[in-house]
């Protein structure tokens, strides 16, 4: 779920001035926790949460995660623009499950590994945010020019989960980045999730059978094109 200006939003390709209150089947509100709400009780028990204000450098949206974690009882997943322990910790606070860092907040590669000394592995959760297949950061070049290397930096410093996350495929349809995922399963040990571009249930099945751990889902599910239904099918939900 991503959220902008208090909202639930249909994100695409990374054009968030162009982002509008989400419209979904399985939801009449664009309100996050009414969102939250009609994902628990189709059954699904984890939600990520893009805090699209606080990554722009505005306002964190605390109450609802607290609201939505305790109400609902989903394990969330937030990015909340995360740069400082501090901040991290208040999100903890909020009873958000796993910390996520994206690299387009990133100053420092070290932060990382701060992180997971202060929260735990298991809190954290690195995001690689790519603009087709491109490293979103404001490391330095030479540390953007090797995504690999870099994911690699974060498995050795303790990270046991991460995210591949293509902001110019989001709600485009057009499919996962494969090259990169193909690569990132090949050189890492942890777990790997991806969003951005996922199409229909073949897409989902397809990912799972690659060994992937995980699978940011929003489009497609609420545009009906990947339906609650196929996904217990499929062993995928529930």
């Amino acid at each position: 779920m991503d959220v902008l200006n208090g909202v639930a939003v249909h994100a695409v390709r990374g054009r968030r001035k162009e982002y509008r209150p989400l419209k979904s089947v399985l939801c009449s509100s664009a309100e996050p926790v009414n969102v939250a709400k009609a994902l628990a009780a189709l059954g699904f028990s984890e939600l990520y949460v893009a805090d699209l204000d606080a990554i722009m450098g505005g306002r964190t949206n605390f109450s609802f995660f607290r609201q939505i974690a305790d109400g609902m009882g989903l394990d969330l997943m937030v990015d909340a623009g995360v740069a400082d322990i501090e901040r991290a910790r208040k999100l903890m606070d909020s009873h958000v499950a796993k910390v996520v860092i994206g690299t387009e907040t990133l100053q420092y590669v070290d932060f990382v590994a701060d992180a997971v000394e202060a929260l735990g592995k298991d809190r954290v959760v690195v995001s690689l945010d790519m603009v087709d297949g491109k490293v979103l950061s404001k490391l330095n070049d030479a540390v953007r020019a090797q995504p690999m290397v870099l994911l690699h930096t974060f498995q050795e410093m303790g990270v046991n989960q991460v995210i591949l996350l293509d902001l110019a495929r989001v709600g485009s349809g057009k499919g996962v980045n494969m090259p990169v995922l193909r690569q990132a399963l090949a050189c890492l040990s942890i777990k790997v999730l991806v969003g951005g571009g996922v199409r229909n249930i073949k897409d989902l099945v397809a990912l799972k059978n690659l060994g992937v751990s995980g699978v940011l889902l929003a489009t497609a599910l609420h545009s009906g094109k990947i339906s609650p239904d196929a996904l217990k099918r499929e062993g995928l939900l529930g």
